[in-house]
Parts: structure tokens; C-alpha cells; sequence
């Protein structure tokens, strides 16, 4: 959440465009709001109560999502959050997608079942963490 200090706005060159610098690196890059989340981009109330957030950062019910997933610079998308927690049987957590889109777990069943997931998973990272979500929740877990 405090990428905030790293990531800055420089100018806004369209509705949902934006010239941003990487503060850390000294990079420039444009990003453009993903076009699933640009009705969650009007929220502001992030960044009112913790100014220094990313300033791409939204609330989306219970979760804080990055609005600029495709276009994020070089060190968020090494930023290894939980994407997706997966529960297997009795409730018991087995596994962890980082925001990377790595699988991180030690069940046998489940490093399958991933094998499955990185052959038909779609390219855009955007449409990759629900398309994820559904292959799991169809071979019967539970995510969070």
C-alpha cells in the first residue's frame, strides 16, 4: 500500500491516462486505469485516509486492488502480495498466488492442478487472477 512514496503522479494526459514516474528508479511510464476497474477509480477514500497509498490503489468491497495491473512499473509487479488465498479440505489454507501470479505451496494435488492453470491461463494479467480464481474454484476449493 505505501508504494505510494515510490509511484507519483506527474501529469494526467487523459481521462484514464496518466504520466507517472517510479520515484526509486527514476523511470517514467504511462498507465492507464485497466478498463474493468475504472468504475472503483472514482473512490478516493484510500488515499484520504492514508495519503502516502499508491495513488492507483482503490477499494473494490473487501479488497484494495491495483487499478493499473497491465501497465504497473517493473516494482510492483515484483511486489509479491497475496493475489489469492486457496483452501483446501477442513478449511485448511495449502496455498498462495503472489501478485506475480505464483503459485506458492508444497500439496502435490494442487502443483497439478497449477500445471493445468499455466497451459490455458489467458495472457493479460488483468483477466489472469479471475480466470484463476474460477479454474480452482471448479476443481472444488475454496479462495479468498
Amino acid at each position: 500500500m505505501y508504494l505510494g512514496d515510490y509511484i507519483v503522479i506527474n501529469d494526467q494526459i487523459g481521462e484514464f491516462t496518466f504520466s507517472c514516474e517510479s520515484v526509486s528508479t527514476g523511470t517514467l511510464f504511462s498507465a492507464s486505469v485497466d478498463q474493468d476497474k475504472r468504475a472503483i477509480y472514482a473512490n478516493r477514500t484510500l488515499q484520504d485516509m492514508h495519503p502516502s497509498a499508491c495513488p492507483f490503489l482503490r477499494p473494490d468491497g473487501h479488497l484494495i486492488r491495483c487499478t493499473i495491473h497491465r501497465d504497473s512499473p517493473v516494482q510492483c509487479k515484483a511486489y509479491r502480495c497475496t493475489a489469492i488465498r486457496i483452501i483446501g479440505e477442513g478449511g485448511r489454507l495449502i496455498g498462495r498466488v503472489t501478485g506475480t501470479l505464483a503459485l506458492h505451496s508444497d500439496d502435490p494435488r494442487l502443483r497439478e492442478i497449477w500445471n493445468e492453470i499455466e497451459k490455458g491461463r489467458p495472457v493479460s494479467d488483468c483477466d489472469a487472477e479471475e480466470w484463476i480464481a474460477s479454474f480452482l474454484k471448479m476443481r472444488g476449493y475454496r479462495i479468498e
